[in-house]
């Protein structure tokens, strides 16, 4: 049971006592003795990268998602990167994504010479809006990006419906939701293509490292091939067979992920239920909590998702709040508690507003939620006391603003 404590109403960032004396990051790694020795035996064996663990995460990943065939990739944005390339896209096309994302989900179709096109959110999910995604799409468009937005998973069934009759293909970033089910099925299963992100906040950690899974063998072989030089064939293979010669066949890159973190991800996956478990319940402890007090907003959950959790994003009623995000934000700072912002709309970077010309206000929602916006410590390794502190601390700063 998570009880919250009766502390001095002061703000920190007034001369207070803070909640909590040390920082409570918003994501943490969880790593024990038996994923230390699993990459310990791999640093002692025959075989660093391109070796037997490979396969073997990759077996491990597809089988718990459901899906046919699993690629890893050095990082989520080579994986996202990896799909890009492997649908086709390339200069004068297309693909529809949100803006409410990491900038990695419209890089990656920059890095094809194709074109990020933007498609506002759902007000109440945060994800991309289906029929915003229909007024986007022209005869240049070839792909649609949806994001599992803090782990919630995409109105898949509505965004499957309209690649269908447009003959689009979906790529869905799911680096965020990892043992999330859309309508009973397991994320990574469902799309033309799912990504994964194994950086160290997320549910398992590879320290870096990303997957592909797909039930597309040709699509699994391109990605195969991408994430190594564009070679037919790796050093495994060519060592079983007992030959040399292999062949590049398309221009790809040094994307593979080595067998000694593939090691600590196998070892990973085995608490993969258990995290997803803790994540859970540390959502409900929120969402309850924060039902009760003015001023903040709760993630909003549709009736067909269970979500992973990778974040728990809450929105501030600033119109019932003297103070803007950036106050409540520095107040919560203060009181030890390592909240975040995700995240600043794509288009608002530098990089998209001088290349492309984007001014602010195309998409009043995405911007609307980015200024009220933060997002809460959310790790599998957090106690119920971490879990009390961080409900103290926004009914703390939350009341102290409140109108």
């Amino acid at each position: 049971m998570i009880t919250t404590p009766v502390r001095s109403q002061e703000l920190a960032i007034n001369g207070g006592t803070p909640v909590r004396s040390t920082l409570l990051p918003y994501g943490r790694q969880s790593v024990d003795e038996a994923d230390i020795h699993a990459v310990v035996d791999v640093l002692r064996s025959d075989w660093l990268t391109t070796g037997p663990k490979v396969a073997e995460f990759e077996e491990v990943f597809a089988t718990r998602v459901g899906a046919a065939h699993a690629v890893s990739f050095s990082s989520g944005t080579a994986a996202l990167h990896g799909a890009a390339f492997a649908a086709g896209l390339a200069a004068g096309d297309e693909a529809i994504t949100t803006p409410l994302t990491f900038a990695a989900t419209a890089n990656c179709v920059l890095y094809q010479g194709a074109m990020p096109v933007f498609a506002d959110v759902n007000g109440a999910t945060l994800n991309i809006s289906p029929e915003e995604i229909s007024g986007k799409i022209s005869s240049h468009t070839r792909a649609i990006f949806p994001v599992d937005y803090a782990g919630h998973p995409a109105d898949l069934a509505a965004i499957l419906e309209i690649a269908k009759q447009h003959g689009l293909i979906v790529i869905e970033d799911a680096c965020h939701a990892l043992g999330a089910e859309y309508g009973g099925l397991q994320v990574g299963s469902i799309a033309d293509m799912t990504v994964f992100s194994f950086h160290p906040v997320k549910h398992i950690t590879t320290g870096e490292g990303g997957m592909v899974t797909t039930n597309n063998p040709q699509f699994a072989e391109t990605l195969r091939r991408f994430r190594n030089h564009g070679i037919s064939s790796d050093a495994r293979q060519r060592q079983s067979a007992g030959q040399w010669h292999y062949e590049m066949v398309l221009l790809g890159f040094n994307y593979r992920l080595p067998d000694i973190v593939c090691a600590l991800g196998i070892q990973q996956m085995k608490k993969l239920d258990a995290n997803l478990a803790r994540r859970r319940e540390i959502a409900a402890a929120y969402t309850k909590a924060f039902h009760e007090i003015p001023g903040v907003i709760p993630p909003c959950l549709r009736a067909e998702a269970n979500p992973a959790w990778h974040l728990y994003p809450i929105r501030l009623d600033l119109a019932t709040l003297k103070a803007d995000r950036a106050q409540v934000f520095r107040a919560l700072r203060a009181e030890n508690i390592g909240v975040n912002v995700h995240y600043i709309p794509v288009h608002m970077h530098p990089y998209y507003r001088e290349k492309f010309g984007y001014r602010g206000g195309e998409f009043p929602v995405a911007e609307d939620a980015y200024t009220r916006l933060i997002s809460l410590p959310m790790f599998h390794g957090m106690t119920n006391g971490d879990v009390a502190d961080v409900i103290e601390a926004v009914s703390k700063v939350v009341g102290h603003y409140h109108n």
